[in-house]
């Protein structure tokens, strides 16, 4: 099955520009997010892990009993959020950072979906029904691997063969 491709040089420059600035506003948000985490020596998953009321939350919590487990997990998300953060705001890996992305913000939907009935004693920013802000950003994400910039504005053109991305062959 040949998956369709669409060519950023067939945006507009405000298509482009907008998708850019996307791009980057999501790679500095797992940057930052990673970042403070590596430096902050008191952060640990184990609280998210517990509080855990999604579907696998059996899982989750599972996890956080486990103190090996949770090294690993706090290891994966610290450097998982930077790298993909980072290789977003260069424009490097854009594909491979992009899904990479969606799978972390789906781990993290998961395991405390804003479902009507579920309280979690974690603080959040609002008042969610469903769609929260990790949500939006791996819809934003789905909308960047459908709409690649990389290859035009960012490392990723180093790496263009015969005008196609390598990583998007």
């Amino acid at each position: 099955m040949r998956r369709a491709h669409v060519d950023a040089a067939q945006y507009g420059g405000f298509q482009l520009t907008a998708l850019v600035v996307l791009r980057m506003l999501v790679g500095w948000h797992f940057l930052y997010e990673g970042v403070t985490k590596i430096t902050n020596p008191q952060w640990t998953s184990v609280s998210y892990l517990q509080d855990s009321q999604g579907w696998f939350s059996e899982t989750f919590r599972d996890l956080a009993l486990n103190p090996g487990a949770v090294s690993v997990v706090d290891v994966l998300n610290e450097w998982g959020l930077t790298l993909i953060g980072l290789a977003l705001l260069v424009g490097i890996l854009t594909r491979t950072a992009t899904v990479a992305g969606i799978v972390l913000l789906a781990l993290y939907y998961l395991a405390a979906p804003p479902f009507p009935g579920l309280e979690y004693s974690l603080p959040t920013e609002g008042s969610y029904i469903i769609v929260n802000k990790v949500l939006v950003e791996l819809a934003a994400l789905v909308v960047l691997l459908a709409l690649p910039t990389g290859h035009r504005v960012g490392l990723d053109r180093l790496f263009v063969k015969s005008g196609t991305a390598v990583e998007a062959a």
